[in-house]
C-alpha cells in the first residue's frame, strides 16, 4: 500500500513501533471476534472456554506486558539469574558447606524441598494451559515466559536435591509418596489437581496468578529461604531469592492484566472477585496445612503470607474477593 510505513494493525499509533510491538501483537492463528480461520473441532473448546469465560474484554490487545519482554530481552535477563545461581551452587559443590549443615535441618527440609517439585510442575502446567488459551498474543507470550520461570524453579529443586544427597544418600526419594499420602501436602494437592481440571480461561487465570501463586511463592520462596537462613543454610536462601525475583514480574504482569480488564468493562471487578472467593479457602486450606513444617517460624510465615497477599490484592482493587 502506498505510503504505509508499519504493519497495518500498528499504523493507528502514528509512531515507529517498538520491538515488543512488533514481535508480541496480533500474532493468533485465531481472534476472539472471529475464531479461527478454518473450521477445526477445538473452536468449540476455544469458544467455551476462552472466549466465553465470564472475565471477558472488548479489546483484549489492550494488554501488554509492562516489562515488554521480548524473546531476547528473556533470555538475556535470565542468563543473569541463572550465572548467579550457577555461582551459589558451584560454591557449594566446591567446598564443605552440605557436610555441615545439621542432621536436624536436611531431616526437616527433605519433607519440603524435594516435593515441592511435584506443585510447582502443576504450576508450569496451568500456565502453558493459560499460554495456549489466551485470547491474545501478548497474553499467551507472558503466559508461556512463566511456565518457563516454572520450569526452571523445578530444575533448580532438583538440582539442589541431587547435591544434598552427598551427604544424605536417598534424599527426596519419598517426595513423590509424601506427594501422594504425606497428610499435610493433601490440601494443596487437591488445590492443584483441581486447577489442572478447571478449563475456563478467566477462572484458571484468577486462581493461578491472583490467588495460588501469590501465597505459594511468597511461602517457598522468601519464607522458605529465611527458615534456611534460621537453621545455618543460608544458600539456600540465596538460590530462592533469585527465583523470587520470577515471581515478582509474574504480579506485575497479574497487575497490569487486572488493570485492563477492569477499565474494559467493569463488571470484571464482581467476576474477578467472585473466582478469587472460590479459591481463596482451598488455597487457605493447602498452603496453611503446610506451615507446620516451619516449625517455630510457622505462625511468622502465615503472618507474613496473609499481610503480603492482603496488601496485593488491594492494590490490585479487588480487595481479595467477595466474602
Amino acid at each position: 500500500m502506498k505510503g504505509q510505513r508499519t504493519y497495518w494493525h500498528l499504523e493507528p499509533a502514528r509512531r515507529v513501533p517498538t520491538e515488543y510491538e512488533i514481535t508480541s501483537s496480533k500474532l493468533l492463528y485465531y481472534d476472539a471476534a472471529r475464531g479461527f480461520e478454518v473450521a477445526t473441532p477445538v473452536q468449540d473448546w476455544y469458544r467455551k472456554f476462552a472466549v466465553g469465560s465470564s472475565l471477558c474484554l472488548s479489546d483484549w490487545e489492550r494488554f501488554a506486558d509492562p516489562r515488554e519482554t521480548t524473546y531476547t530481552a528473556y533470555v538475556e535477563r535470565q542468563k543473569e539469574r541463572e550465572t548467579f545461581v550457577d555461582g551459589v551452587l558451584r560454591s557449594i559443590d566446591e567446598g564443605s558447606y552440605d557436610a555441615e549443615l545439621s542432621k536436624a535441618w536436611l531431616e526437616r527440609l527433605e519433607r519440603i524441598l524435594p516435593v515441592l517439585r511435584y506443585p510447582c510442575h502443576g504450576l508450569m502446567m496451568v500456565a502453558s494451559y493459560l499460554g495456549q488459551m489466551a485470547p491474545a498474543s501478548r497474553l499467551v507470550i507472558a503466559q508461556l515466559f512463566q511456565s518457563a520461570d516454572e520450569t526452571r524453579r523445578i530444575q533448580r529443586i532438583a538440582y539442589r536435591m541431587h547435591q544434598l544427597r552427598s551427604v544424605a544418600p536417598g534424599f527426596g526419594e519419598q517426595s513423590r509418596a509424601a506427594w501422594q499420602e504425606d497428610r499435610a501436602w493433601q490440601p494443596l494437592r487437591k488445590v492443584v489437581e483441581t486447577l489442572l481440571v478447571t478449563y475456563d480461561f478467566g477462572e484458571a487465570w484468577v486462581a493461578l496468578n491472583l490467588v495460588l501463586k501469590p501465597m505459594f511463592d511468597r511461602l517457598f520462596t522468601l519464607e522458605l529461604g529465611h527458615f534456611a537462613d534460621q537453621h545455618g543454610d543460608p544458600r539456600l536462601g540465596q538460590v530462592l531469592f533469585s527465583l523470587s525475583e520470577d515471581w515478582r514480574w509474574h504480579r506485575e504482569v497479574s497487575r497490569e492484566f487486572v488493570r485492563v480488564a477492569l477499565e474494559d468493562r467493569a463488571e470484571n471487578r464482581e467476576v474477578i472477585r467472585g473466582f478469587m472467593a472460590l479459591w481463596q479457602p482451598r488455597v487457605r486450606e493447602g498452603l496453611f496445612a503446610l506451615t507446620p513444617l516451619f516449625g517455630d517460624f510457622a505462625i511468622a510465615a502465615q503472618g507474613a503470607l496473609e499481610a503480603d497477599c492482603k496488601s496485593y490484592w488491594s492494590s490490585l482493587g479487588v480487595e481479595g474477593g467477595r466474602e
